[in-house]
């Protein structure tokens, strides 16, 4: 599988194929956002990292896409960005397991869309008592 950590002799210098995505700004622009927010029918599975929200029809596929567009080895930024999520930094396959449990499950998936349309993602801090 695709979660196999790469060999210590990788050479850093493949941040060229990154785009950009490393260098942005936490402010990020909608523009490039329009077309990939359109809902397709039986796409009932949204990515919530920052402001991706691009929609997929299973969470296996939400989570495949944000473990190699999010989490690849160019562009993960060292922590969690999904919307609700504290930012502790986590290393890359520690991070891999925990999108995996804690974000692209059926249920939790589900219950970020529903976080999501009450406009509460982000501000809901699950208490620990």
């Amino acid at each position: 599988l695709f979660l196999q950590s790469t060999p210590a002799t990788s050479i850093p210098t493949v941040q060229v194929q990154s785009q950009q995505m490393n260098l942005q700004p936490p402010s990020y622009t909608a523009a490039s956002q329009q077309a990939e927010q359109m809902k397709k029918p039986g796409q009932n599975f949204m990515c919530l990292w920052q402001s991706c929200k691009k929609w997929f029809q299973t969470p296996s596929q939400v989570f495949y896409h944000a473990a190699t567009e999010h989490g690849g080895k160019d562009v993960y930024p060292g922590q969690c960005l999904w919307e609700g999520c504290e930012p502790f930094q986590r290393q890359r396959f520690s991070f891999i397991t925990h999108l995996q449990d804690k974000h692209c499950s059926r249920d939790a998936l589900l219950a970020g869309l529903k976080q999501d349309e009450h406009g509460q993602a982000g501000n809901q801090k699950p208490s620990n008592k």
